[in-house]
């Protein structure tokens, strides 16, 4: 079975997020848990990232737009990840990591 845009994106996340040692999850919602939750939710050097993964023209839906702005007010990190930047998603972990290094420590 060919895999959708999107899967291949997660597939991409998953690999880089392994290589990096970080923990994460695949939250199923399916009408039982929160709506709107992020595809990934990571601890990676300590820091909390929610990771919503999109292929192709696919944006945030309202509900998942509330959850990353949760995240984001509760000193976490989200991020929308699609085929134009997972590659960068490495990079963009890396900084991350430094950003919230300076702020704690300055």
């Amino acid at each position: 079975m060919a895999q959708t845009p999107e899967k291949k994106v997660k597939e991409k996340i998953k690999q880089i997020l392994k290589a990096r040692g970080a923990v994460y999850c695949m939250p199923a919602t399916g009408g039982f848990g929160k709506s709107g939750v992020s595809d990934f939710i990571v601890c990676d050097g300590g820091h909390f990232i929610a990771i919503e993964a999109k292929a192709g023209k696919g944006t945030t839906t309202a509900l998942q737009d509330k959850w990353l702005a949760e995240v984001e007010d509760s000193g976490g990190k989200s991020l929308v990840i699609n085929e134009n930047n997972v590659g960068e998603l490495n990079q963009i972990l890396e900084d991350t990591y430094w950003e919230r290094f300076i702020k704690g420590n300055t």
